[in-house]
Order: C-alpha cells, then structure tokens, then sequence
C-alpha cells in the first residue's frame, strides 16, 4: 500500500472560533486541505522547435502533480501509454505541470474533441457522452467472471477509511483506492477533487506500466459520477464501488461496457447496478 501525500502543501493551518450551544466560543487551531489550481500543459517537438498547448485548469490539492496530469491525459484518450511520455516537469511555485510527448499526442489532441467532463451540469447529452467513451477507451473489461467475495468488498470502507490520514485532519477530501481481489490497499489517493483522485491513481498506474487495471477493484469515496465511470472504462478496471449513490449516465455507461456497480457500500449493506456476477 502507498499514499505518500504531501502534507507540507496539501494542509494549512489556521485560527477558528469553535461555538456550540453548550459552551462558550472557544479559540482553537484547525488545518485546511489546500485548494490551488493546477494548469496541465501539453509540450512537443515540431520542426526543431518546441510548442505547448494549455489543455486543463483544475483545481487540486498540491501532491502527486505529475501523477494527476499523467492521469488525466490518459483517461482524456489522449495518452496511451507510458512511452509517449518523455518527460514530465512540475512547477509548484506556478502551478503548473508540463508534459512533455511525442508529436503523435499532440495531434490527438486536435481531433479529439474536447469532452473534460468537470461538472454534472456539463450540458453534454447522454447519448454523446457514452459514444465518447466508446470511441476512446482502449482497455476492454474483462469478462464478468467472480472476482470478489461479499465479505472481503463489505471490509474495503473502513480499510479505505483507515488509510485516510490527510483526511482526518480536515474532513475535506475525497479519496479514491485501488484494491486486489483479496481486498489489500494497492493504491489510495487524495484531493479535494474526486476526479483528481482517481487521475492520481491512474497515473501512477501509468508511471508503473501497472495498466490495464483488469483485475483490479476500485473504491470510491463519495458518489458515482459519469466522468469517475468513464475513467475507470479507459483504465479497464472491471469493478467500482462507492460510498455514495451513482448518477443515472454513470450506471447506463457502467452497464453498457459490463462493469460492476456498487453504490452505498456502508454498514455491510450495498445496492447492486449492474454485473452482480462479479461478487462471489
């Protein structure tokens, strides 16, 4: 298991004033998750001379830069694989994380059109947002076959949990953990963003030639969204769960691509939206 997280930027200490109707206002100190905006720029060689193109703005807990930005150019469809990366270069005091490819990245990123899908208010139809993912996804799910016993998904929430150090020291982030079939923590990253998180993930997936991620289990720490189903489709990973509820895209793409589907995973209680075979 790693979560090597960077508490020095991820969390800032302030003064709060505690009220309760018990007691009288008390001074106490408090941390903060950090919020900073990241811009992720594309770099690349075109007749000896370097260009860039900025790509995204999102806003993130400091930690994992190249992680994130690895990430999310690979569940953009834009990254395929590892060795189209040639170098990868992080600017903390600027926000910004550079990343340097070959041509061939570049020119994917002028005919893909652009579909970051940042807000569940994105105006983008359903119909137009799965052919998307069709289009782009390169990993196909494996086939749905038992992977995991009930008891052993029922205990990943309070492993998941328990590995959460950032967040017992806010309560202000979301955090996404890739388990094995065994239910052993893989990976766990945070942010204050739930797609951060899971880019995170990915890119460390990517970092260690890890993908695709076919037998792997997925928990998130929140809700369901399109776009965390549409990550976990580019990096195949067959089964997601989460704490909270799934959006209605979100189960029609899981279902569409034969993905498992578990939401309100908590109190050994779960709802089942699609490929229940994979649970044992």
């Amino acid at each position: 298991m790693t979560s090597d997280f960077d508490e020095i930027s991820s969390i800032q200490p302030i003064i709060i004033q505690k009220v309760s109707l018990n007691e009288s206002v008390q001074t106490l100190p408090d941390v903060l998750a950090v919020e900073e905006p990241l811009e992720i720029v594309l770099a690349w060689k075109e007749n000896e001379k370097w260009q860039q193109k900025s790509l995204s703005v999102t806003m993130r807990t400091p930690g994992q830069d190249e992680e994130l930005a690895l990430g999310f150019l690979f569940s953009e469809g834009l990254l395929l694989d590892r060795s189209e990366v040639q170098k990868v270069r992080v600017s903390s005091l600027i926000n910004k994380v550079f990343v340097e490819v070959l041509p061939i990245v570049a020119e994917r990123s002028k005919r893909l059109q652009r579909h970051f899908y940042t807000t569940s208010s994105c105006g983008v139809c359903g119909k137009a947002s799965l052919e998307a993912v069709r289009q782009t996804a390169r990993y196909p799910i494996s086939e749905v076959t038992p992977l995991m016993h009930w008891e052993t998904l029922f205990r990943l929430p309070q492993l998941l949990r328990e590995a959460q150090s950032t967040f017992d020291q806010t309560g202000g982030l979301h955090a996404s953990g890739l388990f094995d079939n065994e239910g052993n923590l893989l990976i766990l990253r945070e942010d204050v963003g739930r797609h951060n998180a899971l880019d995170k993930v990915l890119g460390y997936a990517l970092k260690t030639n890890d993908l695709p991620l076919s037998n792997k289990v997925l928990l998130l720490s929140g809700r369901i969204s399109f776009e965390l189903v549409q990550k976990a489709v580019m990096a195949g990973i067959p089964l997601i769960a989460a704490i909270g509820a799934p959006s209605s895209l979100a189960v029609s793409l899981a279902q569409e691509h034969g993905l498992t589907l578990i939401g309100f995973l908590r109190n050994s209680h779960a709802n089942i939206y699609s490929g229940a075979e994979r649970l044992v």
